[in-house]
């Protein structure tokens, strides 16, 4: 695997936090255009939810996020 930005293959791997309310304390990728509800957020149902892992590289600290698809 490389970086992104500067093609340095030195990552450390780590995850993106999601601290709002109810959330499982990781994000996950939803495929498709982000629709609301009628209070503002976002409509899931019916929706695949994907984890996200996130590679920080160690030359350019360029954080490269992947969809990990369990399919």
């Amino acid at each position: 695997m490389k970086c992104a930005a500067c093609g340095s293959t030195a990552l450390d791997q780590g995850f993106v936090m999601d601290s709002g309310e109810g959330s499982g304390g990781y994000s996950r990728w939803i495929a498709g255009p982000l629709k609301r509800g009628i209070l503002g957020g976002a409509k899931l149902m019916g929706k695949t939810r994907h984890p996200i892992a996130a590679f920080a590289c160690r030359q350019c600290h360029f954080l490269n996020s992947y969809v990990v698809r369990e399919d």
